[in-house]
């Protein structure tokens, strides 16, 4: 192999080349009329190394996470001999793909792995070009010519301005990932806050969304800049009717935008926005008009959005709210799966764990059993029982303090969990549920106590329940206190 020829017939055309893919095509192009390895060239695109060009596979990667910065080890992308030789700027010569773990398998059949970094003239790695054999090759002179390539290659990506920015399709898929993977609402809304101003490339997003008190505009998800501060003052000021018609005419009319054009009056609905200095706005409904609101984003610069520009944000609206739905969806499942179906209060899964939390000597345990309750499911029907249960479960929640908590532990029986600095504070709170009960024309059994040093939560609640059983065996309608 006459690898200066291979150099030459590479690099001729690099001079003419117009774009970084059109550079980089070339390249590839020219090395499969010399070599049976397939070549693949990858540049570093925002996060990731995206393929822009290659050759001779019948599949490719399409990008390659640069770095795992910021990603939790669940979703931790694999390794592989791309990222490690961008990570390090150091070349990789891979004899064997069998006996090095980092190895990506694009193809069944191949054998052997050459990947280089390609460099800036100031010696930064801003992408790899990588050849794969399935064939015997020698490695040794493919490594020079390759690395030789490479760095003519990098300074040609240099004088055309560097690897190509994110398309709008790469923003869009990177901010609906972030979205997916937002574990909370104030995560999502950040995020699609972020991903307005950078699809838009305008300066400010606000949302404005309605609620059970009337509209309001989601806080800052960073501190605000001047036109910020002014809009959401503006917003405020104008009150929340004038928020409910611009939400009414963002749902009732859908997306609108100004065309950059100085001397025509904005609707009045938009009066706020100028009068805080935005002479460029893209209004987008989001949800519905009864659970939803319009994505406000805004630049005091006179430009002219385009429609695709306006069409992303909306996929990215409606994305957003799909996800913020989804959060929605399995916060009210798991607090379902924590909750007892009939009353409503915590129940056993949950409880086990806050009594994990006890605190000896302060955190007492009260077991309640409802007096009589056999008796009335027995007479009146299980309709009633439940009934009752329910409206016992209000009473007793009514006659705790605030941050003491009720949990159902079984049919009629619960367990107050509260913080004391005596036993005798725990055995008035006891009274209270007493009383609370008779009001509803029941009564019920209290059992008390605190957990002591070195005594495992199920050892004090069992102390608890020996005390109920106490009560019981004296008549029931009483408390009785478990021995510290």
């Amino acid at each position: 192999m006459d690898h200066e020829r291979v150099l030459r017939d590479v690099t001729v055309r690099l001079p003419t080349a117009s774009t970084v893919p059109e550079a980089c095509q070339w390249t590839v192009a020219a090395l499969a009329r010399h070599t049976p390895a397939t070549a693949t060239i990858l540049l570093r695109v925002h996060d990731r190394l995206r393929c822009v060009a290659a050759t001779g596979a019948w599949q490719v990667f399409s990008h390659v996470p640069a770095t795992t910065d910021g990603t939790s080890t669940r979703h931790r992308p694999e390794p592989s001999v791309v990222r490690r030789v961008y990570a390090s700027g150091r070349t990789a010569a891979v004899p064997d793909v069998a006996a090095d773990p980092d190895y990506l398998p694009v193809r069944p059949d191949v054998t052997a792995e050459l990947c280089v970094p390609v460099r800036d003239p100031d010696g930064h790695p801003i992408g790899v070009l990588d050849l794969q054999w399935s064939e015997p090759v020698g490695l040794a002179p493919w490594r020079e010519t390759a690395e030789r390539l490479a760095d003519r290659l990098g300074a040609r990506i240099a004088a055309l301005g560097g690897p190509p920015a994110e398309s709008r399709s790469e923003k869009l898929l990177r901010h609906a990932a972030t979205f997916t993977a937002a574990p909370t609402d104030w995560d999502l809304t950040t995020a699609a806050i972020a991903a307005a101003r950078d699809v838009s490339a305008l300066a400010v997003a606000v949302l404005v969304l309605t609620g059970r008190r009337g509209p309001r505009l989601n806080a800052p998800t960073d501190t605000p800049g001047e036109l910020e501060a002014r809009i959401r003052a503006e917003l405020a000021e104008a009150g929340p009717v004038a928020l409910d018609r611009m939400i009414d005419r963002a749902h009732r009319y859908g997306s609108a935008y100004t065309l950059g054009e100085a001397g025509h009056p904005p609707t009045e609905e938009y009066l706020p926005l100028t009068r805080a200095g935005a002479r460029t706005l893209v209004a987008v409904p989001v949800g519905t008009p009864t659970a939803g609101g319009v994505l406000l984003v805004a630049d005091e610069r006179l430009l002219r959005p385009d429609p695709t520009t306006v069409n992303l944000i909306e996929l990215l609206a409606g994305q957003a709210w799909t996800c913020r739905d989804r959060l929605r969806t399995l916060a009210r499942l798991r607090e379902q799966a924590d909750s007892d179906p009939l009353t409503g209060l915590r129940h056993t899964g949950s409880f086990g764990q806050r009594i994990a939390r006890a605190t000896p000597g302060r955190t007492a345990l009260l077991a309640i059993d409802v007096d009589g309750f056999k008796d009335v499911n027995d007479t009146y029907g299980h309709q009633a029982g439940d009934r009752l249960l329910v409206g016992l479960a209000r009473a007793l929640e009514g006659a705790l303090r605030q941050g003491d908590e009720l949990y159902r532990t079984g049919g009629d029986e619960f367990v107050a969990v509260i913080e004391v600095s005596r036993p005798e504070e725990a055995v008035r709170i006891a009274e209270r549920l007493t009383e609370a009960a008779r009001r509803t024309g029941r009564t019920i059994s209290v059992g008390v106590a605190l957990p002591r040093p070195g005594e495992t939560p199920e050892r004090t609640l069992h102390r608890a329940d020996q005390a109920l059983y106490a009560v019981k065996r004296h008549g029931r309608d009483g408390i009785h206190l478990s021995a510290a």
